[in-house]
This record gives C-alpha cells, sequence and structure tokens, in this order.
C-alpha cells in the first residue's frame, strides 16, 4: 500500500478546472522574475528597457506583474529582444 493516500496537487488542480490557470500564473511569475533580474544585472531602468522594447512604460509595468497573465507573444518577443535574448516557446 502507498504511503501517501490520494491524488497529488496537480491531480487536484486538474480536477477543480485550474490546473491551465495555474501553470500560466507560474510560468509568468517565471518571465517576470527573470526579466527583472536581467534588468538589475545590466543596470537597465524600466524607462531604458521601455525604449528598447519600443513600447510604453506601463506596458512594460504589466509585463513585469507577476499577477497579471494577460501577456502577448510579441510582447514577451520584444522584450527577449530588447535584451538581445531569443524568445523560445514549446509544447511539451
Amino acid at each position: 500500500m502507498s504511503e501517501h493516500i490520494g491524488s497529488n496537487f496537480d491531480e487536484f488542480l486538474e480536477e477543480e478546472g485550474l490546473l491551465s490557470e495555474s501553470e500560466a500564473t507560474a510560468a509568468k511569475r517565471v518571465i517576470a522574475f527573470q526579466l527583472s533580474q536581467f534588468m538589475k544585472e545590466h543596470k537597465l531602468s524600466k524607462s531604458e528597457m521601455a525604449r528598447r522594447m519600443q513600447t510604453s512604460r506601463s506596458a512594460l509595468d504589466r509585463l513585469l506583474d507577476a499577477s497579471n497573465s494577460s501577456v502577448t507573444l510579441r510582447t514577451l518577443d520584444r522584450a527577449a529582444q530588447a535584451l538581445g535574448r531569443q524568445l523560445r516557446i514549446a509544447l511539451i
């Protein structure tokens, strides 16, 4: 008999219809953290980052807001390019 009774947390979230939303939120938090860290490491202000992305500072603030999961692939790609990086997205 298994020492762990019941399902794992992912199974619970899936049963409740929350798994996809939870994964999207987690991914957005990681992206926001990575962008913030890269900006700090390279001493980039939000104004400079927004200029490099050719967007507004408020759009950048939305991108850096870990709780805001609404972000377009185009915005992510512009952020990556502004930092000299490539955006890679995979279906696994």
